[in-house]
C-alpha cells in the first residue's frame, strides 16, 4: 500500500511555477502569475547536472597541481600550489588560517565533487539511499559550497597587502582560474538539477529509514 506522504503535486494535478513558486494545475502550459512555461519534470537537468560536475571534476586536477600563487622577492620567483601554500602556512605558525584554506580548498571542493557524484548517481541508477538523507545533504553542500570561494578571497587579500612593487610582488597564478571555475560549475551542477527527480523514486522503493 502506498504511503501518504509519498503522494507528489503532480498525483494531485498540480504543478509549481519554477520562477515564481505559483501553484497551478497540470492542465495549464504558462504559469497564471508570471507567465513562465510549466513542466511537471526537467528530465535534461540531469544531463546538465552530470557535465557541469564532470567538468568541475577534471578542472580539480590542474587547480591543485599547478601553481595558485606566484611571489617575487628581491627578484626571486616562488610557485605555490594549494598544498605547498598550506605547508607554508603551517610552517609559519598560522595553523589556524592553514586549517581554513586547507578545508575552503582541498576539503570543501572534494566533499562536493563526491556528494553530488553520489546524489546525481542516486537519481540516475535508482540507488537504495534514504532520500530525506540525501536531499538533507544535497541543501548541505548548496550551503557549504560558497565558502569555497573563501581561499580565492584569501589570495586576493594577500596580493593587496604584499605587493610592494620590486621589493615584494604577489600575483594569482594559473591555478586561481582553475579552482574559481571548480566552485563556479561544482555550484551551477547543483542549481541546474531539478530535485524533484529525487522524489519521483519514492513510488518506487521504501524511504522509511
Amino acid at each position: 500500500m502506498k504511503a501518504n506522504n509519498s503522494v507528489q503535486g503532480k498525483d494531485l494535478g498540480l504543478c509549481r511555477c519554477d520562477d515564481c513558486g505559483q501553484i497551478n494545475n497540470t492542465t495549464e502550459s504558462c504559469c497564471l502569475r508570471c507567465g513562465a512555461k510549466l513542466q511537471l519534470r526537467d528530465y535534461n537537468s540531469l544531463q546538465r547536472s552530470w557535465a557541469l560536475l564532470i567538468t568541475a571534476a577534471i578542472l580539480l586536477v590542474p587547480a591543485n597541481l599547478y601553481p595558485i600563487t606566484t611571489l617575487t622577492k628581491s627578484g626571486h620567483v616562488t610557485h605555490d600550489t594549494i598544498f605547498s601554500g598550506i605547508l607554508r602556512l603551517v610552517h609559519s605558525d598560522m595553523l589556524p588560517i592553514a586549517v581554513i584554506v586547507f578545508t575552503a580548498s582541498i576539503l570543501v571542493p572534494w566533499l562536493k565533487i563526491i556528494g553530488l557524484g553520489i546524489y546525481l548517481s542516486a537519481i540516475s541508477f535508482n540507488l537504495k539511499f534514504s532520500k530525506k538523507k540525501l536531499m538533507l545533504g544535497f541543501h548541505l553542500i548548496e550551503w557549504i559550497g560558497r565558502w569555497s570561494m573563501l581561499d580565492l578571497f584569501v589570495i586576493s587579500l594577500t596580493v593587496a597587502l604584499v605587493n610592494m612593487g620590486q621589493l615584494l610582488d604577489a600575483k594569482p597564478a594559473p591555478a586561481a582560474t582553475a579552482f574559481a571555475l571548480v566552485i563556479l560549475f561544482t555550484q551551477v551542477s547543483a542549481k541546474v538539477l531539478d530535485t524533484r527527480l529525487l522524489w519521483d523514486q519514492l513510488e518506487q522503493q521504501d524511504d522509511a529509514n
